[in-house]
């Protein structure tokens, strides 16, 4: 069997050529909705846009400190759509994407997923990847905070997971254009996991996530977060853009705000939704391919996408799944934590970090 696509089963290659009637082999695959959504949102004209990508080419003789290893079309759109096709802020995130793999070259060995940290972070969940996106088109990430096993799993392999699987994911232009959103579920994740959030791997997540990825980001949602996520929320604000705070949202247990903002019908149990519980296994099995197996001997093909690579050795001892914990806040399907009378309706979270 041939590699598994990632694009959903609806997605057939446009025909649309806008008002110019053109369009170009760079839009090919995206919906007409998305195609204008780019026009609109990321002032994407198909008239331009080799000018556009070759302008931001042209830049690259500005930084030969930087070693800038792939530069062909397709990849220098992302960037574009990532800072609305402003060219110069768009070359500034290319520069800062390989120069950050150039100042952490250890995270960068090896960068696949059948990488013994990575693997094992990507089968004990880090990240979720749920199949359907939500109604924006936006792909929806999730992280259960305490499943992070800290003998296990070192922060650094489950960032270069999280990383990895953004490098898959970002191959889809549709997600290039709607972008993601990430939950966070801090359930029975104990002060002494959180001591080990020191500001410098922090910064080293905050520098990958926001200042070295083409990737649209349009929330964070904070879950069952402590007092103490509240406090390294302060740790980490100087590093933080201004967008990136508008956008992280933090609800505690009040599942309605979030579901104001993520409906139900795209959320697994976890969080209120009416969708089955996550299998933690699910994305781990789409990246790792044969190369995954567990209790119940799953086999599947996998995506073979840049970095990523598929084998049809058996796992090693030591990347055998431990039991994962399950999020605490987890209601019956379909029933949501609906707010008091009179308190307020509007689609905001409970609190906006900004």
């Amino acid at each position: 069997m041939g590699p598994v696509s990632l694009l959903p089963k609806y997605q057939k290659l446009s025909t649309w050529k806008g008002d110019s009637g053109k369009m170009t082999h760079l839009q090919a695959g995206l919906s007409p909705e998305t195609i204008e959504k780019a026009r609109l949102e990321l002032n994407e004209n198909p008239d331009v846009l080799h000018q556009d990508i070759q302008q931001v080419r042209d830049m690259i003789i500005t930084r030969p400190d930087i070693g800038f290893l792939r530069t062909d079309d397709a990849f220098i759109l992302r960037f574009l759509r990532a800072r609305k096709f402003h060219q110069a802020d768009a070359f500034r995130l290319l520069a800062q994407y390989f120069q950050y793999r150039q100042l952490n070259l250890d995270m960068f060995k090896n960068f696949k997923a059948d990488d013994p940290g990575i693997k094992r972070a990507l089968i004990d969940g880090f990240p979720g990847v749920l199949e359907n996106r939500d109604h924006y088109g936006r792909k929806i990430l999730l992280l259960f905070a305490a499943n992070w096993d800290q003998s296990r799993n070192s922060f650094t392999d489950i960032l270069r997971a999280i990383l990895l699987s953004l490098e898959v994911l970002i191959e889809d232009p549709e997600l290039q254009i709607n972008g993601f959103i990430l939950i966070i579920d801090w359930s029975n994740f104990s002060f002494k996991q959180a001591s080990k959030l020191t500001p410098s791997i922090l910064k080293l997540a905050i520098e990958g996530l926001q200042d070295s990825f083409p990737a649209r980001f349009g929330g964070v949602h904070f879950v069952n977060q402590p007092w103490y996520i509240h406090a390294l929320y302060t740790l980490i604000k100087p590093f933080l853009k201004d967008k990136t705070r508008k956008r992280i949202f933090l609800h505690g247990n009040n599942l309605n705000s979030l579901h104001q903002l993520i409906h139900p019908e795209f959320l697994p149990s976890e969080f209120g939704g009416t969708l089955p519980p996550y299998d933690m296994g699910t994305w781990a099995r789409t990246l790792l391919g044969p190369d995954y197996s567990d209790e119940n001997d799953y086999t599947h093909t996998s995506y073979n996408a840049m970095h990523v690579k598929h084998t049809s050795s058996n796992l090693e001892r030591e990347c055998s799944p431990k039991p994962m914990k399950r999020s605490q806040s987890v209601v019956e399907a379909g029933t949501l934590k609906h707010e008091e009378k009179g308190e307020n309706e509007n689609t905001q979270p409970l609190l906006a970090l900004d």
